[in-house]
Protein backbone atom coordinates (compact mmCIF):
# COMPACT_ATOMS: atom_id res chain seq x y z
CA UNK A 1 0.00 0.00 0.00
CA UNK A 2 1.40 3.39 -0.95
CA UNK A 3 1.01 6.40 1.26
CA UNK A 4 -0.26 9.65 -0.14
CA UNK A 5 1.28 12.89 0.92
CA UNK A 6 -0.98 15.88 1.35
CA UNK A 7 0.51 19.36 1.10
CA UNK A 8 0.82 21.29 4.34
CA UNK A 9 0.93 24.99 5.04
CA UNK A 10 4.72 24.95 5.51
CA UNK A 11 5.57 24.13 1.86
CA UNK A 12 2.99 26.66 0.67
CA UNK A 13 4.51 29.35 2.87
CA UNK A 14 7.98 28.38 1.63
CA UNK A 15 6.80 28.68 -1.97
CA UNK A 16 5.36 32.14 -1.27
CA UNK A 17 8.63 33.15 0.40
CA UNK A 18 10.60 31.90 -2.62
CA UNK A 19 8.37 33.94 -4.95
CA UNK A 20 9.06 37.06 -2.86
CA UNK A 21 12.79 36.30 -2.86
CA UNK A 22 12.71 35.82 -6.65
CA UNK A 23 11.08 39.26 -7.00
CA UNK A 24 13.75 40.78 -4.75
CA UNK A 25 16.63 39.40 -6.81
CA UNK A 26 15.52 41.78 -9.56
CA UNK A 27 16.01 44.71 -7.17
CA UNK A 28 19.56 44.83 -5.90
CA UNK A 29 20.37 48.50 -5.32
CA UNK A 30 18.46 50.64 -2.87
CA UNK A 31 18.59 54.32 -1.96
CA UNK A 32 18.75 54.43 1.85
CA UNK A 33 17.03 57.32 3.62
CA UNK A 34 16.07 58.32 7.14
CA UNK A 35 12.65 59.05 8.55
CA UNK A 36 12.73 59.73 12.24
CA UNK A 37 14.95 57.13 13.89
CA UNK A 38 14.41 54.50 11.20
CA UNK A 39 16.21 53.82 7.96
CA UNK A 40 14.25 52.91 4.85
CA UNK A 41 15.19 51.89 1.35
CA UNK A 42 13.61 52.26 -2.07
CA UNK A 43 14.53 50.67 -5.39
CA UNK A 44 17.23 52.91 -6.92
CA UNK A 45 15.68 52.45 -10.37
CA UNK A 46 12.63 54.42 -9.16
CA UNK A 47 14.76 57.44 -8.18
CA UNK A 48 14.98 60.26 -10.72
CA UNK A 49 16.87 62.74 -8.54
CA UNK A 50 17.38 64.05 -5.02
CA UNK A 51 16.65 67.72 -4.34
CA UNK A 52 16.88 69.99 -1.33
CA UNK A 53 13.50 70.74 0.19
CA UNK A 54 11.75 73.90 -0.93
CA UNK A 55 8.25 74.83 0.15
CA UNK A 56 5.77 73.64 -2.50
CA UNK A 57 2.72 75.48 -3.73
CA UNK A 58 -0.12 74.29 -1.51
CA UNK A 59 -3.34 72.77 -2.83
CA UNK A 60 -6.62 73.66 -1.12
CA UNK A 61 -8.22 70.85 0.89
CA UNK A 62 -5.20 68.56 0.43
CA UNK A 63 -4.58 65.89 3.06
CA UNK A 64 -1.79 66.45 5.61
CA UNK A 65 0.68 64.20 3.80
CA UNK A 66 0.27 66.05 0.48
CA UNK A 67 2.34 69.20 0.94
CA UNK A 68 1.54 70.63 -2.49
CA UNK A 69 3.17 70.69 -5.91
CA UNK A 70 6.38 72.01 -7.48
CA UNK A 71 7.27 72.79 -11.06
CA UNK A 72 10.22 70.58 -11.96
CA UNK A 73 11.48 71.63 -15.39
CA UNK A 74 7.95 72.00 -16.73
CA UNK A 75 6.47 68.97 -14.95
CA UNK A 76 4.07 69.58 -12.06
CA UNK A 77 5.17 67.17 -9.33
CA UNK A 78 3.04 66.40 -6.25
CA UNK A 79 5.06 66.44 -3.02
CA UNK A 80 4.15 63.97 -0.30
CA UNK A 81 5.76 63.97 3.12
CA UNK A 82 6.57 60.33 3.89
CA UNK A 83 7.14 61.31 7.52
CA UNK A 84 3.52 62.43 7.85
CA UNK A 85 2.28 59.35 5.96
CA UNK A 86 4.17 57.15 8.42
CA UNK A 87 2.54 58.91 11.38
CA UNK A 88 5.35 61.17 12.63
CA UNK A 89 3.74 64.13 14.33
CA UNK A 90 6.77 66.31 15.08
CA UNK A 91 7.88 67.00 11.50
CA UNK A 92 10.47 69.74 11.08
CA UNK A 93 12.00 71.07 7.88
CA UNK A 94 15.70 71.90 8.06
CA UNK A 95 18.85 71.91 5.92
CA UNK A 96 18.96 68.06 5.97
CA UNK A 97 15.39 67.63 4.68
CA UNK A 98 15.35 66.44 1.07
CA UNK A 99 12.89 65.46 -1.62
CA UNK A 100 13.45 62.20 -3.46
CA UNK A 101 11.91 62.56 -6.92
CA UNK A 102 10.51 59.17 -7.89
CA UNK A 103 9.23 57.67 -11.13
CA UNK A 104 6.26 55.51 -10.24
CA UNK A 105 4.55 54.02 -13.25
CA UNK A 106 3.77 56.97 -15.51
CA UNK A 107 3.88 59.44 -12.62
CA UNK A 108 6.58 61.60 -11.07
CA UNK A 109 6.20 62.09 -7.32
CA UNK A 110 8.34 63.90 -4.77
CA UNK A 111 8.82 62.24 -1.38
CA UNK A 112 9.99 64.35 1.57
CA UNK A 113 12.37 62.52 3.95
CA UNK A 114 14.68 63.54 6.80
CA UNK A 115 17.83 62.79 4.83
CA UNK A 116 19.46 60.43 2.36
CA UNK A 117 22.19 58.07 3.58
CA UNK A 118 23.66 56.21 0.61
CA UNK A 119 23.06 53.68 -2.16
CA UNK A 120 23.37 50.08 -1.04
CA UNK A 121 23.73 46.92 -3.08
CA UNK A 122 22.11 44.07 -1.19
CA UNK A 123 22.77 40.40 -1.81
CA UNK A 124 20.00 37.84 -1.48
CA UNK A 125 21.33 36.64 1.89
CA UNK A 126 21.06 40.20 3.27
CA UNK A 127 17.29 40.25 2.67
CA UNK A 128 14.93 38.95 5.32
CA UNK A 129 11.22 38.28 4.88
CA UNK A 130 8.84 40.79 6.40
CA UNK A 131 7.54 39.50 9.73
CA UNK A 132 3.82 39.38 10.45
CA UNK A 133 3.08 42.86 11.78
CA UNK A 134 0.11 44.20 13.65
CA UNK A 135 -0.65 47.85 13.53
CA UNK A 136 -1.08 50.52 10.89
CA UNK A 137 1.57 49.30 8.43
CA UNK A 138 0.36 47.05 5.61
CA UNK A 139 3.01 44.32 5.09
CA UNK A 140 2.12 44.40 1.39
CA UNK A 141 3.90 47.79 1.25
CA UNK A 142 7.19 46.19 2.28
CA UNK A 143 9.54 44.20 0.05
CA UNK A 144 11.84 42.90 2.79
CA UNK A 145 14.03 43.88 5.69
CA UNK A 146 17.59 44.54 4.54
CA UNK A 147 20.46 43.75 6.87
CA UNK A 148 23.81 45.50 6.37
CA UNK A 149 26.13 44.93 9.32
CA UNK A 150 24.37 46.49 12.31
CA UNK A 151 21.99 48.44 10.06
CA UNK A 152 18.44 47.35 9.34
CA UNK A 153 16.61 48.88 6.37
CA UNK A 154 12.87 48.73 5.85
CA UNK A 155 12.63 48.20 2.08
CA UNK A 156 9.46 49.86 0.76
CA UNK A 157 7.46 48.85 -2.28
CA UNK A 158 7.00 52.54 -2.97
CA UNK A 159 4.38 52.08 -5.69
CA UNK A 160 2.09 50.09 -3.39
CA UNK A 161 2.90 52.36 -0.44
CA UNK A 162 1.77 55.48 -2.33
CA UNK A 163 -1.10 53.81 -4.20
CA UNK A 164 -3.83 54.91 -1.76
CA UNK A 165 -2.59 58.44 -1.10
CA UNK A 166 -3.84 61.81 -2.23
CA UNK A 167 -0.86 61.80 -4.62
CA UNK A 168 -2.36 58.88 -6.51
CA UNK A 169 -5.62 60.86 -6.83
CA UNK A 170 -3.87 64.06 -7.95
CA UNK A 171 -1.68 62.34 -10.52
CA UNK A 172 -4.43 60.10 -11.90
CA UNK A 173 -6.58 63.18 -12.52
CA UNK A 174 -4.00 64.55 -14.99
Amino acid sequence: MTSTHTPTAAPLAAAASQATQAQLTDIREFLAFKIGNEEYGVDILRVQEIRSYEKPTTIANATGELKGVVNLRGVIVPIIDLRVKLGLTDVQYDHLTVVIVLNIGHRVVGAVVDGVSDVLTLEREQLRPVPALRGGFDPEHLLAIGSVGDRMLILLDIEKFLANTAVAEVTSAH
